[in-house]
C-alpha cells in the first residue's frame, strides 16, 4: 500500500534536489558564482533537503514494516531495496572518485540510508523511544564533537571536529536522528496496519496534475537520483563546449 501523500512529498524533495545540483553544477561549469561550501543559504537548503529525505525514511520503514518484520513480504522488498541501494552506492562513490578524486564520496546519503535502514529495524514499533532516542542523537551530533573521530575510518559516524572534503556526507550523528523521528511520526500518524482502510493499494488519492507529477518522482526517487546529475552533467558540458 502506497500513500500518495507521502509520494508527492518525497517528489518535492527530489525536485528541490534537482534544482540544488543544477545550482551546484552552474556554479561548478563557472557559471554561476555560488559558494555551496559556506554561503548559510545553500548550507540550509542541502540541511533542509536531506532532512525532509530522511524523515521520509523513517515514515517509510514503519509503513513497510507494519506487517510484521518477519514477514515473506517485508523481508523481499526490504532485501531487494537494500541490494539496489548497494549498487547505487558503489555507482556513486565510484564515478565520484573517478570525476574528483579529493572530494569523491565514501558516505554520501545513500550510504547513510543503508545504515540506517538497518539499524533502525531496532527501533520500530517503538514511538517513544525513537522520539526521545531522535532528539537525543540530533543534540549531540550537532553539538559534541572529538578529535578521535576525525579518524579516517570512524569518519561515518560522525562528532568530527571539522567538515571532511566530499561532496556528499552525511554521518550517523546527527541524521540518524532524524530518521527516528520519522518513525516516530509513521507510527503517530499512521499506527499499525489494522488500523488502516486500504483501498486498492493506495491512500489518500488526488487528482491534482501537480501532486500526481511529484508522486510519480516519490515513487522513482532513487531512479531519478541516479540519472538527474549525469543529465544535467552532460547538458553543461554539451553547452559550455
Amino acid at each position: 500500500m502506497r500513500y500518495q501523500s507521502l509520494d508527492s512529498l518525497r517528489g518535492g524533495a527530489v525536485a528541490l534536489m534537482v534544482l540544488y545540483h543544477f545550482c551546484f553544477d552552474l556554479a561548478y561549469f563557472q557559471i554561476l558564482s555560488l559558494d555551496f561550501y559556506h554561503d548559510p543559504f545553500w548550507l540550509l537548503a542541502r540541511s533542509f533537503i536531506v532532512t525532509l529525505f530522511l524523515l521520509l525514511v523513517g515514515i517509510s520503514l514503519h509503513l513497510s514494516a507494519r506487517r510484521g518484520l518477519t514477514s515473506s513480504a517485508f523481508r523481499q522488498a526490504y532485501s531487494r531495496r537494500i541490494a539496489w541501494l548497494l549498487v547505487c552506492v558503489v555507482l556513486v562513490s565510484l564515478s565520484s572518485y573517478l570525476l574528483s578524486p579529493s572530494r569523491w564520496i565514501y558516505f554520501g546519503i545513500l550510504h547513510f540510508i543503508i545504515i540506517a535502514s538497518l539499524i533502525g529495524l531496532l527501533f520500530v514499533g517503538r514511538p517513544r523511544i525513537s522520539l526521545y532516542m531522535g532528539l537525543a542523537l540530533i543534540v549531540v551530533g550537532l553539538f559534541v564533537s572529538f578529535p578521535l573521530f576525525d579518524h579516517p575510518a570512524l569518519q561515518w559516524l560522525g562528532l568530527m571536529t571539522y567538515k571532511p572534503q566530499t561532496d556528499d556526507y552525511v554521518p550517523l550523528l546527527p541524521w540518524f536522528g532524524v530518521v527516528l523521528l520519522g518513525l516516530s511520526i509513521g507510527s503517530r500518524w499512521f499506527g499499525d496496519v489494522s488500523s488502516v482502510h486500504e483501498r486498492g493499494g493506495q491512500m489518500d488519492v488526488v487528482q491534482n496534475r501537480l501532486f500526481v507529477v511529484l508522486g510519480w518522482a516519490g515513487r522513482h526517487s532513487l531512479l531519478i537520483y541516479m540519472l538527474h546529475q549525469p543529465i544535467l552533467f552532460g547538458m553543461l558540458v554539451i553547452i559550455t563546449g
